[in-house]
């Protein structure tokens, strides 16, 4: 089924996930209606659930043990899973709750006052809106979403009062993680430790505070938050309120991942299986729902400066021939809000083809 095209005036008549939660609702509505196959449900019970934690003191510790043990876990995370939980990291949990808590304020504010916010330029630094892209969504997803661009310009709203001051401290902290985690990423490959940001020019690089309100759903299974996709940045840092719903495709399986209280979930992106030639890949993630209650998440992904292309580290090809071609971070994220790319692996489209 091919994507629909809306024009704008289409779009701003398009409710909220919020709107449409805020009536009695005893089913899907057809447009939301999302059949998962059977076949691909996560199993809670599965002896793999729990995903792999990396305790960020040893990362920073000043025992060369102890951070050389960091590396290695993050190594093997990375080249395994694609997907860590992050414990230790000094981010108060209680700054991480109030990022959720005004964020949520947000999501409450009358659909009126978040109209201002609404827009369809990919890199507007503040903007909101439902579904993925109702542009051209075949199906609509069971969320409303926030994006504020944090670095290397901060942004922020003005409402609700307390989000700027929030924001602004939360996206220091979490930035600050990213790079440490990024350095040890770039060490786990061999590499010096600020191989990969000055490569990147990460001084430069784009941070997206990305706050998605899932509210609960009459009939879970039939509807999605967010289908299957891969993040399109370096690393992405993710919180969540106390309703799990992010699943991990692992070993040709979906699996809920269960975090540990006050952890980030971590997961690298596009531009970093493009830099490492596919050793460390961009994993497969979806969000589900739930039939309890409201479900918020923030993820936070960090990017490239939007002028630079990855290419695959020519210290990490070993005689191997360069797998992708180089696109710049902008022009990469362009085409996965497009309609050749709809929820479809980008990666696809930079792959260098192999000679008949």
């Amino acid at each position: 089924m091919a994507p629909t095209t809306t024009t704008v005036a289409d779009e701003a008549k398009v409710a909220s996930i919020k709107t449409l939660t805020g009536a009695e609702l005893n089913s899907v509505p057809s447009e939301y209606t999302y059949i998962k196959d059977p076949n691909d449900q996560a199993d809670a019970s599965d002896p793999e659930h729990s995903i792999p934690i990396i305790d960020f003191a040893q990362l920073t510790s000043s025992s060369p043990d102890l951070r050389s043990k960091a590396i290695q876990d993050i190594g093997r995370a990375c080249e395994e899973w694609g997907f860590f939980q992050v414990i230790n990291h000094g981010v108060p949990e209680s700054l991480m709750k109030s990022m959720i808590e005004v964020c949520h304020k947000f999501f409450d504010l009358p659909e009126e006052e978040k109209k201002e916010f609404q827009s369809r330029k990919l890199l507007e630094p503040i903007k909101c809106g439902t579904s993925f892209n109702v542009a051209i969504d075949k199906v609509r997803l069971w969320r409303d979403f926030l994006k504020v661009i944090a670095h290397p310009e901060f942004h922020s709203l003005h409402k609700p009062a307390d989000y700027s001051e929030v924001s602004l401290e939360f996206s220091k902290q979490t930035r600050q993680v990213a790079t440490e985690l990024l350095n040890g990423i770039s060490e786990s490959l061999g590499l010096e430790a600020e191989y990969i940001a000055k490569a990147m020019n990460w001084d430069r690089g784009l941070q997206i505070l990305a706050a998605n309100y899932y509210p609960a759903c009459p009939q879970p299974d039939q509807a999605i938050g967010i289908p299957p996709h891969t993040d399109h940045g370096l690393v992405t840092l993710l919180i969540q309120n106390d309703m799990g719903g992010l699943e991990v495709q692992h070993n040709g399986k979906w699996v809920l991942v269960d975090c540990a209280p006050g952890a980030f979930v971590v997961n690298i992106g596009d531009q970093m299986q493009i830099l490492t030639n596919d050793k460390y890949k961009s994993v497969w993630h979806r969000a589900v729902v739930n039939n309890r209650a409201t479900r918020i998440s923030i993820a936070v992904p960090h990017g490239p400066a939007l002028d630079t292309a990855a290419l695959p580290i020519p210290e990490l090809l070993g005689g191997e021939a360069p797998k992708y071609i180089g696109m710049s971070y902008e022009e990469f994220m362009e085409l996965q809000a497009s309609p050749a790319a709809y929820m479809m692996p980008c990666l696809d489209h930079l792959r260098v083809k192999a000679d008949n």
